[in-house]
């Protein structure tokens, strides 16, 4: 959410980065703004009087005035006049207050001055590449055949009890899948991330203080009978797991990584990635948080993407780093590093990774605060998440780029010992 002050003090500043993002036109929002705080203004002024006839009542009654004395019936009147006028500001004040928190809602994070200008992902900056793209002598083929080639997927069982876009995983296949996580869990826990297992269920609160709500309620899975909704990430449940709290300044920085499926309902996107493991409505993934001190933001977010990098490169999988443009960041971020994997079949990248910076943006969604020890007040800390990585895309790119031409699929060196053999 964005400061609610900065409407009034740098609104020409906001307006721009927002609309470097897209048309967002904060006119009618700082109206509203405006409309609220005089109406509150109006209310604290006439509360304050109306507590100062109830004052200077009691001390004319603790004088021994009578209740009839004609100053004690003009205060009273005039106390009740008050109360009437309150009791018709009050409810307009709450309805302004609630329009103006749920207006904030729907705005997205202005982007970081860091962040590039341009209107789409073809004006996302390539930062580096790391491999070289394999490019085999023999016909290549897609992750999905190769899967179901050998046994290690099918697509079509998991459709039939479930819809499309699932995936039942089989022997080495799931095996494959249970070693890459704990691959992954093993590498981030031994950067500094401690492990968190979180609830796969969170409330309609938790999605709103990471963003997800109420703009894209359309993405989740929710089971509207108990107010719950299954996690798109496990950025959700790790960000909250600190919601209303106030963090001790030497606390910071928090690393927290967790494996969680993810479900997501992919609305909008049909008839892009059907095939495969790229876009599942259930999938796999390793999920990097972080909560940091304002002024470590940045650093951190480039330690969060190296983190990222490293398990890429453990894996020897090539990739490249592209930074994402104002117009195509995400609702909540301020600045957002891709990785793409290299998908030989694709002869292409495909992002297996996105290290986000929130600034303050859910901190304030979500009222998760630090306070310096000796000073006063608190301050609002800034929140990152990144993928660490995606489990299937991960598989995907694997099976892909080590496909060997007699079918099989030579496992990473760093995978072998998790599974005790060198070929699938």
């Amino acid at each position: 959410m964005i400061d609610p002050k900065s409407l009034r003090d740098d609104f020409p500043a906001l307006q721009q980065r927002l609309q470097s993002r897209g048309e967002y036109d904060l006119g009618p929002l700082r109206e509203l703004d405006q409309a609220q705080r005089t109406l509150e203004q109006q209310c604290h002024q006439l509360q304050a009087r109306s507590n100062e006839i109830g004052r200077l009542v009691g001390q004319k009654l603790k004088a021994r005035l009578s209740a009839q004395d004609p100053d004690v019936q003009m205060l009273t009147q005039e106390g009740n006049s008050l109360k009437i006028q309150l009791a018709e500001l009050e409810p307009r004040l709450r309805e302004l207050k609630g329009r103006l928190e749920q207006a904030l809602l729907m705005i997205p994070n202005p982007p970081s001055p860091l962040t590039p200008l341009g209107k789409d992902e073809g004006d996302n900056r390539l930062c580096h590449t790391w491999g070289e793209p394999r490019l085999p002598d023999f016909p290549v083929l897609p992750h999905w055949e190769i899967g179901e080639s050998l046994g290690l997927m099918n697509f079509t069982r998991a459709t039939r009890m479930a819809q499309s876009r699932f995936v039942a995983l089989v022997g080495a296949g799931a095996a494959l899948e249970r070693a890459l996580i704990q691959f992954m869990l093993d590498r981030q826990t031994q950067a500094g991330y401690l492990e968190v297992a979180p609830p796969l269920l969170v409330n309609t609160q938790a999605l709103t203080a990471t963003g997800q709500l109420p703009k894209f309620g359309e993405e989740s899975f929710r089971c509207a009978q108990d107010d719950l909704w299954l996690i798109p990430t496990a950025e959700v449940p790790l960000t909250n797991l600190y919601s209303g709290e106030i963090i001790p300044g030497g606390s910071l920085p928090i690393y927290h990584c967790a494996y969680t499926p993810c479900f997501r309902r992919e609305a909008g996107s049909y008839g892009r990635d059907t095939r495969g493991l790229i876009r599942l409505h259930q999938f796999n993934k390793i999920e990097l948080v972080k909560l940091v001190h304002p002024q470590t933001s940045e650093a951190e977010h480039q330690t969060l993407l190296g983190d990222a990098e490293a398990i890429l490169q453990a894996l020897e999988l090539p990739y490249r780093v592209v930074e994402l443009c104002t117009g195509d960041l995400g609702f909540s971020a301020c600045r957002c590093f891709d990785l793409e994997v290299w998908l030989p079949s694709a002869g292409n990248y495909r992002e297996i990774s996105s290290c986000s910076n929130f600034g303050d943006f859910q901190a304030r969604r979500g009222n998760i605060r630090f306070k310096e020890p000796g000073q006063k007040g608190t301050q609002f800390v800034h929140t990152l998440n990144g993928s660490g990585l995606a489990v299937g895309r991960t598989m995907a790119a694997i099976l892909e780029n080590y496909q060997q031409a007699d079918g099989r699929v030579k496992l990473p060196a760093v995978l072998q010992p998790y599974l005790n053999r060198e070929f699938l």
